[in-house]
């Protein structure tokens, strides 16, 4: 016999078949397989980066609080909420860990193991709700709570709170109120596990009198509470949300590439010869991360001197996780010659400059939920390049010094034209104030040394060039001891024509002379 149903019996069972499945999408939105958008045409989809970084492999815990008060009985709620607990059982990796936790009067821990066997785990789910069950939210917390506390809990976390009313606890609780010291207690709690795990929670509230669900919001921080009459765009915002849980566990495994990037050094530790006019050397670029891989657009290099170009490495590179490649590239051009540009071998440290913008391939797909931050420019650590190069004109040196030694020898001459002009003429010597035959000295040579044989002594002659009366002459410049000591040398000036009396000996200059030979002998030097 068919019984009538009516309309608000309809809406109501509507409504709660709606909400089983926001329960389904909520927690499904944490386990390892999630419908994602199509991949962009220039990279990976975020279903395939989550497959490239392993997910499954990163363990998650469940903390799964299921009200089993007797107001669960009402519109086949309870046994809406156990048909949708098996696809999400199922949806979990084998790796993640399930404590399973009935609560009304008290809380009942029903399961607490690995999710690698859904049917054992449904086994010990409460067939239908406890009679005359109260609704103690804070018990179930705090065993929640418990669980995620223990030394081998995994580093995301999450509880799911699935209830129709409000905090009703039975007697002898210590939560007998939904506010107090027993509260503040659970937060501290919360508060400590989320310094060491990824905690959040996710609230549904059966029925427009779920207050309850409220509190887990209270306690931790980060929670969401889906409502059923925001049903209209709630499978959007599920999809979000579900993607939020699993980006959780991507953010974890790529937090330690936070501030990681793309390093370029030198292979080659001996000085590059730029001597022919380029040099090959070998550059090396890695990534430092450990998951994700990484993008170079723009990539350049230089040495910092716009004299030397370096080329051979591709406009954009991609590497992967920690991996090293290495390019040939070649160096042209050559050191500056400096201010005395004469040949000679410089070295000099050049500066490695690499510029390019790093990035991920992975960015598009991962965004806005999970944050990357790489180092956007490449960095050198040891940015020194030593170089060498030969430098200047090779004729330069050579030349400079022939035109200094011919400067010297012009000098030369020109001084030994003033200061040592040939000799010509006779010098006659004779003592002062005698009337003799003199000596006579043929003038020859450029210096010349004296050894009268009649006057005796001995002395030494050389010409300097002086203009006098409007026109170059030759002075004898003499020197003359008579005894041949130095002690009593004296020496003058004598001017062509003219005569000078030396330590008592008249020498008269007489010019342009060539004459007999002389009594007296002269040695030119």
């Amino acid at each position: 016999m068919k019984h009538p149903i009516s309309a608000r019996a309809l809406r109501s069972v509507s409504a709660f078949r709606m909400c089983a499945a926001v329960l389904t999408a909520a927690v499904l939105s944490a386990g390892p397989v999630t419908a994602h958008a199509a991949p962009a045409a220039d990279g990976p989809s975020r279903a395939e980066v989550y497959t490239a970084l392993g997910l499954d492999d990163q363990p998650a815990d469940y903390a799964i609080l299921v009200d089993t008060s007797w107001s669960m009985r009402k519109d086949g709620r309870y046994e809406t909420v156990r048909s949708t607990l098996r696809p999400f059982l199922e949806s979990l990796s084998p790796k993640d860990h399930v404590a399973l936790v009935a609560f009304d009067t008290r809380p009942d821990p029903r399961y607490i193991g690995p999710a690698d066997d859904t049917d054992e785990i449904m086994s010990k789910v409460p067939p239908g709700p406890t009679p005359e069950g109260a609704t103690d939210i804070g018990a179930a917390l705090e065993t929640a709570l418990t669980e995620l506390e223990r030394s081998d809990a995994s580093e995301i976390a999450s509880i799911v709170l699935v209830t129709d009313g409000s905090h009703q606890p039975g007697s002898g609780t210590r939560y007998p109120e939904s506010t107090g010291e027993a509260w503040t207690a659970l937060r501290k709690r919360a508060t400590d596990i989320g310094k060491r795990t990824e905690l959040a929670g996710y609230a549904l509230p059966l029925g427009t009198g779920a207050s309850g669900a409220d509190l887990l919001d209270d306690v931790v921080p980060n929670t969401t509470v889906l409502r059923p009459d925001s049903v209209k765009g709630l499978g959007a915002y599920l999809q979000r949300a579900g993607d939020r849980t699993r980006a959780r566990k991507a953010q974890l495994l790529l937090a330690k590439d936070q501030g990681k990037g793309v390093t370029a050094a030198w292979q080659d530790g001996d000085r590059l010869d730029l001597t022919d006019g380029s040099a090959t050397a070998r550059l090396t670029l890695r990534s430092t991360t450990s998951r994700l891989p990484l993008t170079v657009s723009g990539l350049k290099a230089s040495v910092g001197d716009p004299a030397v170009a370096l080329s051979g490495l591709p406009s954009q590179l991609t590497l992967k996780p920690g991996e090293s490649r290495s390019f040939d590239v070649r160096l042209r051009g050559g050191l500056p010659d400096g201010m005395f540009p004469y040949r000679r071998t410089e070295n000099a440290e050049g500066t490695l400059l690499v510029s390019g913008r790093v990035a991920s391939p992975w960015e598009q797909a991962l965004a806005p939920t999970v944050r990357l931050k790489v180092a956007e420019r490449v960095r050198v650590p040891e940015p020194a390049v030593p170089l060498r190069d030969t430098v200047g004109s090779p004729v330069l040196l050579p030349a400079v010094i022939g035109a200094v030694l011919l400067i010297a020898l012009i000098g030369w001459l020109l001084w030994r034209r003033t200061h040592r002009p040939r000799l010509r003429g006779e010098l006659l010597l004779v003592p002062a104030f005698e009337d003799r035959i003199p000596d006579r000295i043929e003038l020859r040579g450029r210096r010349m040394r004296l050894q009268p044989h009649s006057v005796g002594g001995r002395g030494q002659v050389h010409g300097r060039r002086r203009v006098a009366d409007g026109e170059s002459q030759v002075h004898l410049l003499i020197r003359y001891t008579p005894d041949g000591s130095s002690a009593r040398e004296s020496d003058a000036t004598c001017r062509p024509g003219s005569h000078v009396v030396v330590n008592g000996v008249s020498f008269t200059y007489v010019p342009e002379q060539r004459g007999r030979d002389s009594v007296g002998s002269g040695h030119p030097r």
